[in-house]
């Protein structure tokens, strides 16, 4: 009788230096990500939490160490293998970053076409699926990005997202300048995907509610590492000033340092 084979972490970062001229962000930072869970990394302005996130998906490279995803690394000098390891991941930028010159149907469609393997008519239904995936209408397939609401960005940005039908989605700031309602709409449509696709999510976020709402863990960045890494409850109690400040000042009405 075999035993079942033990899968790697959707990510792993080991050893994690990152310096900017003679200032080190980042140093020794160890992270695990499992698949399945929804992880959101929480710090301060300049604390590296952005700078994890590119160097996840490989947009910037740490001085020291290494990020592996699903037990592979970002580069491994074979293009097609590292082609297709990246097509296992979808990013939602903070801003959406949309192409404006594109409509709703070509952004979404802009992943699928790089690919060049499929014909207009499944291309079609793909983008359609994906649209009403994050709950758009066909109709607003139409629109430019110019013409929508801040909520809409996101969820058209999400779809682009999921196009390649990724195994792990990475969101920077997913919720912010969105009002609380749509703030709140947007947690639980990523909360529904995260079920309905099985994603491993990993978020970057300053807001407290998203956080609590959203995150099965949480790790804090500070101190150039990860100071504390578990579950919301657990860490916001923890006794030290940037967390207390973090989710104490929150608790008071105050804002949250981002």
């Amino acid at each position: 009788m075999s035993l079942p084979t033990l899968q790697p972490p959707v990510i792993s970062a080991r050893g994690i230096g990152t310096r900017f001229g003679g200032t080190w962000v980042l140093r020794g930072l160890d992270l695990e990500v499992a698949q399945g869970e929804i992880l959101a990394l929480v710090g301060g302005s300049g604390s590296g939490k952005t700078t994890l996130l590119r160097q996840i998906v490989g947009l910037l490279h740490p001085t020291e160490g290494q990020v592996r995803l699903f037990g592979e690394p970002l580069e491994s000098g074979n293009v097609l293998k590292d082609r297709a390891l990246r097509r296992r991941f979808g990013v939602l930028f903070q801003q959406g970053a949309l192409f404006s010159a594109l409509n709703v149907f070509q952004n979404i469609a802009f992943p699928l076409k790089e690919m060049r393997l499929l014909d207009e008519d499944i291309l079609h239904d793909l983008v359609m699926l994906k649209l009403a995936q994050v709950e758009l209408e066909p109709s607003h397939a139409a629109l430019m990005p110019s013409e929508l609401s801040g909520g809409m960005v996101k969820r058209v940005a999400l779809a682009r997202a999921l196009a390649l039908e990724p195994e792990l989605l990475l969101l920077d700031e997913p919720t912010a300048g969105l009002d609380p309602d749509r703030s709140a709409s947007f947690v639980h449509l990523v909360r529904a995907l995260h079920r309905q696709l099985g994603l491993t999510v990993v978020f970057v976020s300053h807001d407290v509610d998203t956080i609590a709402a959203l995150a099965q863990r949480v790790a804090v960045l500070a101190e150039q590492r990860i100071l504390a890494l578990g579950s919301t409850k657990d860490v916001m109690v923890m006794d030290h000033p940037f967390i207390l400040n973090f989710f104490g000042g929150a608790a008071r009405g105050q804002p949250v340092p981002g």
